[in-house]
């Protein structure tokens, strides 16, 4: 049986999609993860949710602590896990309120703990493969749920992820757009890299919400924009989490 583990982003920090729901108090060795877990069920699967900036959004992208979040939900039994995101689009046919389910990242982080081999036994480097990084089981079921629903949807995407909490230069965004990134957030190449090293599959549905910096007949990103439409957009996020969860436990 799978258990399901959905770390919440900006607009869904604290959904409430579980039944049963109840509050587990979580530690690990890297300290506390950045909300209590949430734990119920949606269906007949087990889903646990971590709240990735808080469940009032008190902490900032490069404050969160990546490594305990991982843990944690490794800790208390989840073999997969889903992200969910705001993301700023780099190309204009990614609209605002478009789904994009990505397939390769670009890490511009700088001062992260984003790996947990702080050291190597004698003679055993570990270097985890990230060739493809997000795993393409959990791609499929949330691109072929994405379908059913009817959303308007990217099955493919490269994000960048910055350090933040600032937004990008107007020089950085068409920088990043040049390096054909299509979305950009301020976490997801993290995640996904301790998803990796813990051995959990890991997958993410983002949505965008605005158009960076990049786009000159466009007001530039603003957290009052994403918030906004985010808001008024949440709700297709969290029926395709709904629809797909059951579908990950049963495999079909």
């Amino acid at each position: 049986m799978a258990k399901i583990g959905i770390i919440g982003g900006s607009g869904l920090d604290n959904p409430d999609i579980l039944s049963n729901a109840r509050d587990e108090k979580a530690d690990t060795v890297y300290g506390e993860p950045s909300s209590p877990l949430k734990c119920g069920t949606i269906g007949d699967t087990d889903v646990v949710i971590l709240a990735r900036h808080g469940r009032e959004h008190t902490i900032p992208p490069s404050q969160v602590n990546y490594r305990a979040n991982i843990t944690a939900l490794r800790n208390s039994g989840c073999t997969h896990i889903l992200a969910t995101s705001a993301v700023g689009s780099l190309r204009e046919k990614i609209g605002r309120g478009d789904i994009v389910i990505p397939d390769q990242f670009i890490d511009f982080t700088k001062q992260r703990k984003m790996t947990f081999y702080e050291s190597f036994e004698p003679h055993k480097p570990v270097h985890c493969a990230m060739a493809h990084p997000f795993d393409g089981a959990l791609r499929k079921f949330l691109i072929t749920e994405c379908r059913k629903l009817q959303y308007r949807y990217h099955e493919k995407g490269t994000v960048v992820t910055i350090e933040g909490p600032r937004f990008s230069t107007r020089a950085e965004s068409i920088m990043f757009r040049s390096f054909s990134a299509d979305i950009i957030n301020m976490s997801l190449a993290t995640e996904t890299v301790l998803a990796n090293e813990a051995g959990i599959p890991y997958a993410a549905v983002t949505m965008s919400t605005d158009y960076d910096s990049w786009m000159v007949d466009e007001e530039p990103v603003s957290w009052e924009m994403i918030a906004k439409v985010f808001e008024e957009n949440a709700a297709k996020v969290t029926n395709l989490l709904i629809g797909v969860i059951p579908k990950i436990n049963t495999g079909n």
